[in-house]
């Protein structure tokens, strides 16, 4: 579940998939990869507004970055 800055909570079918499939392959947090993210996640029947992108973007760029420094912290 994604939260927005205004407190908005946005569910999305297969981010934690997404998440771990990127991370997996080795894709650094980054604005491609924030695009690939929201491309896959459309892929998946999510809807993202046309309107909000760049906002989605921003979040889910925030959302894996977190993804990622979480699991390079579990790594021995």
């Amino acid at each position: 579940m994604l939260k927005f800055p205004d407190g908005t909570k946005i569910r999305f079918i297969g981010l934690d998939e997404i998440l771990a499939d990127l991370y997996s392959e080795g894709k650094q947090p980054n604005k491609e990869t924030a695009e690939e993210i929201l491309d896959r996640l459309e892929k998946n029947h999510n809807y993202i507004p046309p309107s909000a992108r760049w906002e989605y973007k921003s979040v889910i760029l925030k959302e894996y970055s977190e993804y990622v420094a979480d699991r390079e912290n579990k790594v021995p």
